[in-house]
This record gives structure tokens, C-alpha cells and sequence, in this order.
């Protein structure tokens, strides 16, 4: 372990302590903030939320982009726009951070857990489909969740650290059984399935701007869509359902403050600039990893098939529970930080009473895989 904590301090040029995931800013960040500051417009109006949202959906090909001040925000809204209300159910996977969750439940919606594939660390289409075959039925055109008597309203695969899953077979599955395809496209931004970009798949998908992400305004979300009607709905009650007036403030409905303010618009715009660079480096730490790697008998996860991934956080397949936290123990008192994947959202104390499926590759997965330092590296 001493080699491999040695290599990645030689890959990022440092014997300092490595960050598993820092920002980059090397661009125009300063000069947009100091021109929103001087224009006094720096919360959620101004000319870099419209910028930002314009450039954005342009850079995935979607129609239409809404920001808001975070990925779970982002996530909650497009599950509203999928119409799941109270009691519906919501099919997602275990293996995913939190926000997949929180966001059903702030809407009073049900998770329903099923596996995830191995090669991709995303939702299976193959334990979705069984589950659906399983369990359900459709009956007048509503998927109905035979054990529960409840609607089936929509389903919710991430993207593991921007590994694409098998999103097309999944949004065929959805198609079949007349539920609402919702991607969480929160790590993926620049990961393409078949050349086409993640979250462009589903009727809305949801990215993050975390400060772990790729690119990073400190926080902020982003909604995607190609319906313009959804768009504008978006856009409605992410502003508290503010009708438009030049002074006047009239609601017509309970809504959310959720809009992304201008200054925070501001970096994300500078950030949008290296994506590309930023893009480049992630995929060049890729390579030089997987060399390594493969010279020290660790599977290095690479990108499944059929995508292009932006490999957001690098990770390793490791053989067993006890390697997995000889590694993580070993690598973060000598300076490297690692993590482990996420303990799975159906043993969690809010989740554990959920239907599920059999998820052994998910336990599989969260038993071995492990985060190393992914940083984009400077100079790039």
C-alpha cells in the first residue's frame, strides 16, 4: 500500500496531504464575480443565471435548463414534474448518495430498491425489469405495485461517479410499464451513453454543482428538459410561484425558493469555459491509473460499455471487506484521502423497511469499491 499511496502522491506532485475531490479555478471565476458584485445584482435575478442556463443546456443538447441552488433541489422539482405526489412509489437503486432518497421523501413518496449491474455501479435493467414483472401490473394505463396497491410513478438510476448505466434499455423498460424516467445526473456532467449525454435520456434529469463536482459554484443544481411547458413550471415554482409584475407580489401557488443565486451563476459560467480541459485531465488520471493499477493486481473501474464517462471520482474494485479498510486505513493516515462507496440507502434507519429486490451486487459493490484522489491536475 506504501507504492500506491507513493504514486498518487507522485501523480499530483505533492508530499502535502491530497484532497479526494478539490475545485479548480482557472479562469474567468474572479472577473465574473467581481463584475456580478459591481452590478448589485447577486441574487436570484441577473444576467449569469441566463447565461449559465443557455450555455449549459447547449453543452448536454437539451432544449431548455433551469438552474437552482442545489442537486437535490434540482432533483425534488424534476420528481414534481414527473407528477409523484404523496404515496406514489419511486423506483430507484440503494447504491447512490443520499439526495436520490431525500428527494423522494420531501415529496412523501415511497422508494422501492432495486440492483444495481456491476460494471456500471448503476441501476440494473435486468432487476428492474424482473422486479416490474414480478410485482406489477398495468391497469388503465397506471403501473400498479401489486404488493403495495400503490402507483409506481416513476424511476430514478444515477449515474455512479459518471459511469453511465444502461440508461436506454432502462427508459424502454419505463416506456413499457408507463412510468416517468427521471435521471440523477448529479456526477455525470460530460459522460455520454452512445453519444448521447446523460440526463437527456429521461422526461427531466437533475445535475449537481457541488463542490466536489466537476465544475462547482460552491453549491447549485440544474434541471434539464426538452418540454417547454415543463421548463416554464420549472422556472414557476422554483421562484416561489411568483406571477410577474415590475412591483407587485402576487403567489398563486406554495412553492419553493430554490432558484440559483446570480453570484454563484457567476462561477459556474467560468467553470462551464474548462469543462472541456477539465474533461481532459479527469480522462488523462484515468489512463494513468488503470496502468498502475493493473501493474498491482487492483481492478481499476473503468467505463462500461457503450460510454463515455468523465470520471468524476476514480475508483478501485477491491477483494474483500478487510482489504477494503486496510487500504482505507493505510492511505488516509499517510496523507491520501479515500472513502468508501456509500453504505446502500436500504440499511439506513429511513429506509430499511422499503420493498426491495435482491441486491447482492450492490453489497458486493459497497463491500470493495474505495475513492481515490481524482482532482483535476494542475498545470492543465
Amino acid at each position: 500500500m506504501q507504492k500506491t499511496v507513493d504514486f498518487i502522491k507522485e501523480t499530483f506532485k505533492t508530499q502535502e496531504f491530497i484532497p479526494l475531490h478539490e475545485p479548480r479555478f482557472i479562469g474567468n471565476e474572479k472577473k465574473y464575480l467581481n463584475d456580478c458584485i459591481d452590478s448589485t445584482f447577486v441574487s436570484s435575478v441577473g444576467k449569469y443565471v441566463d447565461t449559465f442556463e443557455k450555455e449549459f443546456a447547449k453543452t448536454v443538447g437539451s432544449k431548455f435548463a433551469i438552474a437552482t441552488v442545489n442537486g437535490t433541489a434540482a432533483l425534488h422539482i424534476s420528481l414534481l414534474l414527473a407528477d409523484v405526489k404523496k404515496d406514489d412509489e419511486v423506483i430507484t437503486q440503494p447504491l447512490t448518495f443520499i439526495a436520490t432518497c431525500n428527494a423522494i421523501s420531501y415529496i412523501g413518496a415511497k422508494p422501492i430498491f432495486v440492483d444495481v449491474d456491476l460494471d456500471t455501479m448503476g441501476l440494473s435493467p435486468d432487476s428492474l425489469k424482473n422486479f416490474l414483472e414480478t410485482n406489477c401490473e398495468v391497469v388503465e394505463n397506471i403501473c400498479i405495485n401489486k404488493t403495495t396497491n400503490r402507483q409506481i410513478k416513476a424511476c430514478v438510476p444515477m449515474h455512479t461517479f459518471g459511469h453511465p448505466c444502461r440508461i436506454e434499455e432502462i427508459k424502454d423498460i419505463c416506456d413499457i410499464w408507463n412510468i416517468t424516467l427521471v435521471e440523477d445526473a448529479a456526477e455525470s456532467l460530460g459522460s455520454f451513453y452512445k453519444n448521447r449525454h446523460t440526463g437527456t435520456f429521461g422526461k427531466v434529469g437533475a445535475f449537481s454543482f457541488n463542490g466536489n463536482k466537476i465544475i462547482t459554484s460552491g453549491g447549485g443544481g440544474v434541471i434539464i428538459t426538452d418540454d417547454e411547458s415543463l421548463a416554464k413550471r420549472a422556472k414557476h415554482i422554483t421562484t416561489t410561484a411568483k406571477i410577474p409584475h415590475p412591483y407587485e407580489y402576487v403567489h398563486d401557488e406554495t412553492a419553493y425558493n430554490y432558484r440559483l443565486p446570480n453570484i454563484n451563476a457567476a462561477l459556474l459560467v467560468a467553470q462551464l469555459e474548462q469543462l472541456e480541459k477539465f474533461l481532459a485531465s479527469k480522462r488523462e488520471l484515468a489512463k494513468i491509473y488503470k496502468e498502475f493499477f493493473l501493474q498491482n493486481s487492483i481492478k481499476f473501474i473503468e467505463e462500461p460499455e457503450n460510454s463515455k464517462s468523465n470520471y468524476w471520482l476514480q475508483a478501485v474494485l477491491l477483494e474483500d471487506v478487510k482489504q477494503r479498510d486496510e487500504f482505507l486505513e493505510f492511505t488516509n493516515k499517510n496523507g491520501v484521502m479515500t472513502r468508501p462507496i456509500w453504505k446502500l440507502m436500504n440499511e439506513l434507519e429511513m429506509y430499511k423497511d422499503c420493498q426491495k429486490t435482491d441486491l447482492k451486487n450492490a453489497k458486493y459493490l459497497e463491500e470493495r469499491v474505495v475513492n481515490i484522489p481524482s482532482s483535476v491536475r494542475l498545470p492543465i
